[in-house]
C-alpha cells in the first residue's frame, strides 16, 4: 500500500438532512401532500391532418420539460353547426364524458383519448397520434401503383397476392387481410358496446392501420351512450345502418351494419351505394344489397358462401336479422373468427400483421382528408 486515501463518490454527497433543506426537495414534499397540482401545457401545431363536419384535426407536439415533447393529435370541435354557444357547450359536455369513458377502456384497437381541454371556450380533444394510414387512403388506386413502383418485384408479387390488389374501382383487400382488419375492429367495438357506447360514424376514414400492422378505430366525436342518444348526431349516410338513415336513431347493432359495409368495400374494391342520387335511393339500395351480394362481389369472394353469409348477416337491413353485437359478429357461429379459421385450415392464411407491415413500408405519406 502507498498510504494514499481513496474515497467513494457517496462520500461527497450531501446528507439527507442537508438535501431536505434544498428548495427543490421542499417543493417535492409539497407536491406529495397537495390536494391538487397544476402546470401549464403548450402544444406546438405542426400540420392539419383531417377536416370534417365537426371540426379539424391537427398533428401537434405536446411540449414537456427538459426539452422533450410528445406527438399527439388535437381535434378542434367547431361551434359552426350550433345556433348558440350554450348548445355547443351542452353537446360538447356529452362528447367529453363519452370520450373519457372510452379512454378508461384501454383496448388496443381503440384510439387512446388523453384528455378534453378548452381554449377560449373552444373544446379540444387530445388524442393519441397514430403512425399509419386510414383505409380510405389505402384503397386509393394511386397508392397501390406507388407501392408497386417502390417495393421491387418479389415484394410486390407477395403484396399483390396476399395483401391487396387492384379492384374494379379502387384497391381490393384479399379476404384474409380484410378479415384480420375486421376482427380487430370488432374487438374494439365489442368493448365500446359492453359499456353501452355506440361509435356512430364508422367508415373507411375512421379505421386506421398502424405501421405495426394493427387496426385502430378512431374519431369518437360522434360516439354516445345508447341510453342518451344525441340531439345532433354526425354520421355518414353511405355507411350508416338503414334504420338510422330512416329514423335518425341507432339500434345497439347499427355499428355492426356500418363495419359490415366497410368490410364489403374492402373485399369488393368498390364503394357501396355510389350510384344513389338521393337519401331515398340510398335507403332502397340498403334494403336490397344483402340479396345482391353474389353479383356485387368479385367472383373469387362470391364463391365463398360462408364469407358471403357473414357479410349478409352484418349488413342485413332488419336489425333483428343482423348479428346482435360486434362480439357475435366475431365469435358466434358463422362469424369472422370462424371464417378466419377456415383460411387457416385451408392453408390460405399468412402472418397478416407482418404482411401489412411490409405493405405499409412502401405507402406514401397521407395528406389531410376531407370528411366523406
Amino acid at each position: 500500500m502507498d498510504g494514499s486515501v481513496t474515497h467513494s463518490t457517496l462520500d461527497f454527497l450531501p446528507t439527507l438532512a442537508e438535501r431536505k433543506k434544498s428548495p427543490i426537495f421542499r417543493q417535492y414534499q409539497a407536491l406529495q401532500s397537495a390536494e391538487a397540482v397544476s402546470w401549464s401545457v403548450q402544444y406546438r401545431m405542426l400540420e392539419r391532418i383531417g377536416v370534417g363536419s365537426q371540426g379539424d384535426v391537427w398533428l401537434a407536439d405536446r411540449l414537456g420539460s427538459l426539452g422533450v415533447s410528445l406527438r399527439v393529435a388535437l381535434k378542434f370541435f367547431s361551434p359552426r353547426p350550433y345556433a348558440t354557444t350554450d348548445l355547443y357547450l351542452a353537446e360538447m359536455t356529452h362528447t367529453a364524458r363519452v370520450a373519457i369513458r372510452i379512454a378508461e377502456i384501454q383496448q388496443d384497437n381503440l384510439l387512446d383519448v388523453h384528455n378534453f381541454v378548452e381554449s377560449g371556450g373552444v373544446q379540444i380533444m387530445v388524442m393519441e397520434w397514430i403512425d399509419g394510414f386510414d383505409l380510405k387512403h389505402l384503397t386509393q388506386p394511386q397508392v397501390l401503383s406507388q407501392v408497386a413502383g417502390g417495393a421491387g418485384k418479389d415484394r410486390w408479387d407477395k403484396i399483390n397476392d396476399v395483401v391487396a390488389t387492384a379492384g374494379p374501382q379502387q384497391v381490393r383487400f384479399k379476404p384474409g387481410v380484410a378479415l384480420a382488419v375486421l376482427r380487430e375492429c370488432l374487438a374494439g367495438l365489442a368493448q365500446l358496446h359492453r359499456r353501452k357506447i355506440v361509435h356512430g360514424d364508422i367508415k373507411p376514414s375512421n379505421v386506421m392501420l398502424k405501421r405495426t400492422g394493427n387496426a385502430k378505430m378512431i374519431d369518437f366525436g360522434s360516439a354516445f351512450d345508447v341510453n342518451e342518444q344525441r340531439e345532433m348526431p354526425a354520421w355518414t349516410p353511405r355507411y350508416v345502418a338503414p334504420e338510422v338513415l330512416e329514423t335518425g336513431r341507432f339500434e345497439m347493432n347499427s355499428d355492426v351494419a356500418s363495419i359490415g359495409y366497410v368490410f364489403l368495400e374492402l373485399l369488393a374494391g368498390r364503394v357501396p351505394f355510389r350510384s344513389a342520387q338521393s337519401r331515398e335511393d340510398l335507403f332502397k339500395e340498403k334494403q336490397t344489397l344483402h340479396q345482391r351480394l353474389e353479383t356485387w362481389l368479385p367472383r373469387d369472394v362470391a364463391r365463398d358462401t360462408e364469407l358471403v353469409e357473414l357479410i349478409r348477416r352484418m349488413i342485413h337491413p332488419d336489425p333483428a336479422e343482423r348479428f346482435p353485437s360486434p362480439a357475435d359478429a366475431d365469435l358466434a357461429e358463422g362469424g369472422a373468427a370462424s371464417a378466419q379459421r377456415r383460411l387457416v385450415l385451408g392453408d390460405l392464411a399468412s402472418e397478416y400483421a407482418n404482411d401489412i407491415r411490409e405493405w405499409l413500408r412502401f405507402v406514401p405519406p397521407q395528406e389531410a382528408q376531407l370528411a366523406s
